[in-house]
């Protein structure tokens, strides 16, 4: 990535509904050039989606919770089956260490949070922290590592 690009991905990442030639204007080319380094940047997979970020608490849930979960002998695909058909499940990782899986449940109460969690109680252990509040939210890695690479 070059200096124009990381100044396209920086604009999009503020604001990615910015008009071509808005973002044209903010990065000095123009609206079919932008609109090229986009494509190749979607190409080599350094731009994945556009995507449109949701509050959970404007939906309904007002808790979110981290759940630790570790499978039980032979149950890991299972698991991680389940954890894909549970909605609530917004975001899973799998991970290394005693636990499988590290993953951020949307629940609308403190209620809600044993009848999922019941419903992989016989396939694995879990461990479940309730978040208090999120100082950093989900942003991309520091862009200028991506210009070294290059």
């Amino acid at each position: 990535m070059d200096e124009t690009d990381i100044k396209i991905v920086e604009a999009l990442i503020d604001d990615a509904r910015m008009s071509l030639k808005d973002l044209a204007a903010h990065v000095g080319l123009s609206s079919p050039g932008v609109s090229e380094r986009i494509r190749r940047l979607q190409e080599r997979g350094v731009i994945r989606g556009f995507t449109v970020d949701i509050d959970p608490k404007v939906l309904g849930y007002s808790l979110q919770a981290i759940v630790r979960i570790r499978p039980l002998p032979g149950k890991l695909h299972i698991v991680q089956q389940l954890i894909q058909e549970i909605p609530e499940f917004c975001e899973c990782d799998k991970v290394t260490g005693e636990d499988c899986f590290v993953a951020r449940l949307a629940i609308p109460s403190i209620d809600q949070l044993d009848g999922i969690l019941d419903r992989i109680s016989d396939k694995a252990e879990t461990s479940t922290s309730i978040v208090k509040s999120q100082p950093i939210r989900r942003r991309p890695p520091p862009l200028a590592v991506a210009e070294k690479a290059s």
